[in-house]
């Protein structure tokens, strides 16, 4: 079952609207959405492995921008959308606290939870919360998302064959 999604995903990864859909995923991640940019973006350079430096500018681009919207969301929807729903789990001291840490931290915060499997729209929606500063926010997310999907890509690129057919041996 697993082999048949993953055949699904790879052949349009291969087709012409990809990169469409890697940019409006990279952004929505960023913001709103679940799924990592990388569900798209490995099958993408394992598909076309000569255009894996595009695709990382591609995810890191549309992230940066969609993490725009998610700072938005925590600075300027914060009091009409979440401070209903922390007031109802009685949970203002821990946003506080949240917002303290990512006044003390902020850069740092952003760098390295960029880097990991945390969501990237809890690091942009605190950011705004917090009131970080944009310019710095917005630099920090293009260093860390850069970082994350350009390394991905290099290493599929370099590495490409052996990594599709490990994929390939583990799918039932």
């Amino acid at each position: 079952m697993l082999d048949n999604l993953y055949a699904r995903v790879r052949t349009h990864a291969a087709g012409p609207q990809a990169p469409v859909w890697l940019a409006l995923l990279s952004f929505a991640e960023a913001s709103v959405f679940p799924l990592p940019p990388e569900t798209l973006l490995i099958p993408m350079v394992l598909a076309n492995r000569a255009r894996a430096w595009q695709y990382a500018a591609i995810a890191t681009v549309s992230s940066v921008l969609g993490g725009l919207l998610g700072w938005y969301i925590g600075a300027v929807l914060l009091e009409h959308v979440a401070r209903p729903i922390v007031h109802f789990y009685h949970a203002e001291a821990t946003l506080a606290a949240l917002q303290e840490k990512f006044r003390q931290w902020g850069v740092w915060i952003v760098l390295i939870k960029g880097l990991t499997p945390v969501p990237y729209k809890f690091v942009t929606i605190a950011s705004g919360a917090a009131h970080f500063a944009l310019l710095p926010f917005m630099l920090a997310s293009l260093v860390t998302r850069g970082v994350r999907f350009f390394l991905v890509a290099g290493l599929l690129r370099r590495f490409g064959a052996p990594i599709e057919a490990f994929i390939a041996q583990r799918l039932p």
